[in-house]
């Protein structure tokens, strides 16, 4: 079957993976709306193409932070990418850098942070954080990804509880024996109530400055009044999203909360988008409304499912080329 789109991607995870595996990757939190509807709104937006506009060349390259990438469509941080491809988070980063685009590994990766900074030298990564109970650990792993030339900090701010998503709870939800979360091996013997720690507060931010050298970006910000505190607290970069419709479900789509965000912030800090990102002309809309970039969630697990680090390079490459078609044709 040729692979022509992001859901023929979707369509073939759908019906190769392991039942268990393919309802946690889909999952929404409760009746899913959030989740749907973060797709949905990208359909309601329309351009206003330009006609007769010289469209021969097209550089579609930006910068995160400072540093170039080939295009606004980077990997966003989910967890255990082993339960889409043997090699997990090592092929994601081989081809994040094969695309020569930003890729953010998660905390719950199923490859060591020194496994991941191995298997692509050079790429540009950024590692997300979720703050456990247990700070030391926290503080153990923003030390190893700045150590391992990680150069972002990624702060997840949606999950101070875990949302429900209904099939994981039918499914029994847990990773095969063979896999772990590789980070924090041996880290929880101690604690072993929740991990997360649901006192998070703006605050923990001056923590997670002392700790490190390396910019921080919040991930999971909604709101123009949590954009003001973001940048009143010293972050470098907002990702607006609300963690794939998989914690509140009757927020609102990424999409809409956007423009709000990029209004609040006033270009005083890098604007980002996760959540819906279907099509180079869904990328196009987000830049249009303010974004700097995009990330991908679960297309990028499509991607890993259909062939590895190959699959996903032909994810990227199908965006890339939308989004370069959708350019041109806007004008």
């Amino acid at each position: 079957m040729a692979m022509v789109c992001l859901s023929d991607f979707e369509a073939y995870a759908k019906k190769y993976l392991p039942k268990i595996a393919w309802d946690f990757f889909a999952a929404g939190a409760d009746d899913c709306s959030t989740r749907d509807e973060n797709i949905l709104a990208y359909k309601r937006i329309r351009f206003r193409p330009r006609m007769l506009r010289d469209v021969s060349v097209m550089d579609i390259r930006t910068k995160l932070l400072g540093t170039e990438i080939s295009f606004p469509v980077g990997i966003a941080p989910t967890g255990f990418h082993q339960l889409a491809w043997p090699d997990g988070e090592k092929s994601t980063a081989r081809a994040a850098k094969a695309m020569n685009t930003c890729y953010i590994a998660s905390t719950y990766s199923t490859c060591t942070l020194e496994e991941i900074s191995a298997a692509a030298p050079g790429g540009l990564r950024w590692f997300q954080l979720y703050i456990h109970r247990n700070r030391a650990v926290s503080q153990q792993l923003v030390q190893r990804a700045e150590a391992l030339g990680f150069q972002g900090l990624v702060l997840t701010a949606d999950l101070p509880y875990t949302g429900k998503r209904r099939d994981d709870v039918r499914n029994g939800f847990r990773l095969p024996p063979h896999m772990t979360l590789k980070n924090l091996e041996g880290a929880f013997e101690v604690c072993k109530m929740s991990l997360l720690d649901p006192s998070v507060t703006w605050n923990d931010i001056y923590w997670l400055r002392s700790l490190t050298h390396l910019p921080i970006i919040i991930k999971g910000i909604l709101t123009k009044e949590d954009a003001e505190l973001a940048v009143r607290h010293g972050v470098q970069g907002i990702i607006v999203s609300n963690h794939g419709g998989r914690q509140l479900d009757g927020g609102p789509a990424t999409i809409d909360a956007l423009v709000e965000v990029v209004e609040a912030v006033q270009g005083r800090v890098e604007v980002y988008l996760d959540g819906g990102i279907r099509k180079g002309s869904d990328v196009l809309k987000a830049l249009a409304l303010g974004a700097k970039c995009v990330f991908i969630g679960r297309p990028a697990l499509w991607g890993l499912a259909y062939k590895g680090e190959e699959g996903l390079q032909d994810v990227l490459r199908i965006l890339q080329d939308e989004f370069c078609l959708s350019m041109a044709l806007a004008g």
